[in-house]
């Protein structure tokens, strides 16, 4: 992929995995201290989903799997988005109110878009269930419930 100059902004559209309705949008912003993520995702169930940065921009399974594991080209422990010591993808949770909507906004400082870290051409994953940030290697967070491939964004 040929990209004219540096990348300061992504994004992913979500679509839902079969049996679902989950959809939404992420979108990923150079900023200061790292990449500004806003995550607003519609028809969750209520309460804490497990949000991930997976290995493979591959979506085409009914299930989200081809999207591969949580992305993490360092070879560390999953964990918090806080965490020193984490995969790269994890991005913690996002809380679904009762009107099934989830909203995200934080800036993370281990994300980027080039080098090693870089998130382009990868996955989001929205998980059935809350990551607990502590179970090896994904967390607990159940099935994909949907999955978007992150682009690049004018």
């Amino acid at each position: 992929m040929n990209i004219p100059g540096p990348v300061n902004k992504a994004i992913c559209v979500l679509y839902s995995t079969q049996g679902n309705q989950v959809t939404g949008i992420v979108t990923f912003i150079r900023a200061d201290r790292g990449v500004k993520i806003i995550a607003d995702i519609q028809n969750l169930s209520q309460g804490k989903h497990g949000i991930h940065i997976h290995e493979y921009g591959d979506c085409s399974g009914t299930d989200g799997n081809t999207a591969g594991g949580h992305y993490n080209p360092v070879s560390k422990s999953h964990g918090a988005p806080t965490d020193a010591n984490r995969h790269i993808g994890d991005m913690g949770n996002i809380v679904a109110d009762e009107s099934g909507r989830g909203y995200l906004e934080y800036i993370d400082n281990a994300i980027t878009f080039d080098g090693q870290g870089s998130i382009i051409g990868r996955a989001v994953i929205i998980h059935a269930s809350e990551d607990d940030l502590r179970t090896q290697p994904t967390g607990n967070a159940g099935a994909r419930i949907a999955c978007g491939v992150i682009g690049v964004a004018k």
